[in-house]
């Protein structure tokens, strides 16, 4: 299934998209899509029940924006220099552990809001990623099997980094990666059982319609079974947490001087395979 919200921030309501691509209402059904929702398999059941027999009535779509899929997050793991081909553009050693950092829930924002640079900000920069989105309860997890076991499903995620802030002003990568807005998220949360590869999706991202990223997750150097695992030996993964799985090479960063870092009225447009697509018009905090 493909699970979203629609409406004015802060009063999304629960839809589904069809396979015909009709948007569907699901707020005669669940008041919202959250991890509640994801972790109680009757009502998620009901769900595909009452879209099979064509019982949810059709939304207009027209000027309906798109939030984000999923309220009422917990907490956002990210996981830093995850794929092969950044780590050699970044100069990096491969990590031998999963590198964990932490996005706040409130940077999180619909796939086509406006993403604002910071204030005194000249290195703001793109992440195109695999979001993966937890749908039971994860504590010391054996295997990466069980890994993806725990997870409800997948969307696209922009993970807006600002470099100075991040690697340059000292302390930890997390200010370079909370300012407002630098996480949108979206269209959908497509339910696991229609990504049966995660290791087999296409990652684009362009900037002003040139193409800056192109990458698998098959580049992965932890797949996301295995990062799953790896979390929680340290923390407990509820429903509703997400977890960004890294980002593959052509970062602003990594490009040579003078690197083409984001600006004011540049529009990003980024997709993960059968995830959807975002894009974003960047504006001035």
């Amino acid at each position: 299934m493909k699970l979203l919200r629609v409406g004015t921030a802060g009063r999304e309501r629960p839809a589904l998209l069809d396979p015909d691509g009709t948007l569907r209402d699901l707020s005669g059904l669940v008041t919202d899509i959250d991890g509640t929702l994801l972790a109680d398999e009757d009502s998620l059941g009901r769900i595909r029940s009452a879209a099979a027999a064509g019982d949810l009535p059709a939304l207009d779509a027209t000027g309906l924006r798109t939030g984000p899929p999923l309220a009422r997050i917990g907490k956002i793991v990210c996981i830093g220099l995850n794929y092969h081909d950044h780590a050699r553009e970044t100069g990096a050693e491969p990590p031998a552990e999963p590198v964990i950092f932490f996005k706040a829930p409130d940077t999180v924002v619909g796939p086509d809001d406006t993403v604002l640079i910071p204030r005194g900000s000249v290195k703001t920069d793109w992440e195109v990623e695999l979001a993966v989105v937890i749908g039971r309860t994860a504590r010391y997890l054996e295997s990466a099997e069980d890994g993806l076991a725990h997870v409800a499903g997948y969307a696209v995620a922009h993970d807006v980094s600002e470099r100075e802030f991040q690697i340059e002003r000292g302390g930890t990568w997390d200010k370079g990666k909370n300012c407002e807005t630098f996480n949108p998220l979206g269209p959908w949360l497509v339910t696991a059982d229609e990504v049966p590869d995660p290791q087999n999706l296409s990652l684009r991202l362009w900037v002003n319609g040139e193409l800056k990223q192109d990458g698998t997750t098959a580049e992965q150097i932890f797949p996301v079974g295995e990062v799953v695992r790896y979390v929680s030996q340290f923390m407990t993964l509820h429903p509703g947490d997400i977890i960004n799985t890294g980002t593959p090479a052509g970062v602003a960063m990594g490009h040579p001087e003078p690197k083409p870092y984001l600006r004011a009225g540049d529009v990003v447009e980024l997709e993960v395979t059968g995830l959807g697509r975002q894009r974003q018009v960047l504006g001035q905090a």
